[in-house]
């Protein structure tokens, strides 16, 4: 089994815009994702608006510094993760392609392998 990290992209403002029987659907899918992926889901999360982010760069002094903000402005943002195990590419692709988000049209899903030591 190889180790994915699943990174859902979206516009926030389209998120905070969803009324109750669209975040219900996603929520929806959200379940149905879990129930496929069973016990290969290591951890999961949705994440706080980017606003509340905090970034670690390096200063004038060559220390790390923290700053307000996300790391880079985007109109896409990184909203929620998913941290699975699964057999191929393929099936952790499947998996992703099975989230609300994936067919919304303002974001997209990062399907990324694990480094293997």
């Amino acid at each position: 089994m190889t180790g994915y990290l699943i990174l859902i992209y979206g516009d926030e403002t389209r998120w905070d815009a969803l009324d109750e029987q669209g975040r219900a659907a996603v929520d929806a899918a959200h379940r149905a994702f879990s129930e496929k992926a069973g016990a290969g889901v290591r951890a999961a999360g949705e994440l706080q608006a980017s606003s509340t982010a905090t970034t670690v760069r390096t200063g004038p002094d060559g220390e790390p510094r923290p700053t307000d903000g996300p790391f880079s402005e985007a109109k896409e943002v990184v909203g929620g993760f998913y941290l699975i195990e699964a057999e191929s590419e393929e099936e952790a692709v499947a998996l992703a392609a099975s989230l609300a988000e994936a067919r919304q049209g303002h974001g997209g899903i990062e399907v990324r392998p694990l480094v293997s030591r």
